[in-house]
């Protein structure tokens, strides 16, 4: 190749170069893109001191609900838990109530002919009995001489007595119960109406 041909090559590179855009001029190009695109995360990343400080507010509130949230759910299963072992014999417990009033029946229709030694032998497995829901927190409602009330109460009839005001207890039926002063059983009487 002549030296001429190598010019004129080299001319129309120079020529190619400056319509496409020469390296130099790329390389400008792609700086000046990378600093347009800093200056979009710059805008985009860098919140003001306001931004950060109603986001810290923010955080603060979210934490505090979630420590009430916490802090409500404990105490609604500590109540439960003691809820479930007060009143977690209430079912045996009222299971057993028909037997002692089978006994209280029996001692109060014991015939003639039975001994002294029947009668405290019935008498000693009521109390038996009687102190063993104790110890469960039952207790008895037995309400002589009380003015009727609905929640601890059960009405079988109406009797008229002289010597009892109007709303008041007559006959004891069936003696009520309590368990932990929840009413389990209420007592069946009659009230008193003149």
């Amino acid at each position: 190749m002549s030296k001429k041909d190598q010019s004129n090559e080299e001319d129309l590179q120079n020529k190619e170069e400056s319509l496409n855009g020469s390296d130099v001029e790329s390389d400008s190009d792609q700086e000046l893109e990378s600093s347009q695109q800093d200056d979009n995360k710059e805008e985009i990343g860098t919140p003001t001191y306001e931004e950060l400080f109603d986001k810290k507010e923010e955080l603060e509130g979210l934490l505090l609900r979630a420590n009430a949230d916490l802090d409500n759910a404990l105490k609604r299963t500590l109540t439960e838990v003691e809820k479930a072992h007060k009143y977690g014999t209430e079912r045996l417990l009222i299971d057993l109530l028909p037997i002692i009033d089978n006994l209280e029946s029996a001692l109060s229709n014991l015939s003639k002919n039975s001994t002294k030694e029947d009668k405290e032998g019935i008498e000693l497995t009521l109390k038996s009995f009687e102190s063993t829901l104790d110890k469960f927190g039952m207790v008895p409602i037995y309400p002589k001489g009380e003015e009727f009330n609905p929640e601890k109460h059960e009405a079988v009839s109406m009797e008229k007595d002289k010597n009892k005001k109007d709303g008041f207890i007559g006959n004891i039926y069936q003696r009520g119960w309590e368990l932990h002063s929840r009413v389990i059983r209420p007592a069946r009487v009659t009230v008193v109406k003149n």
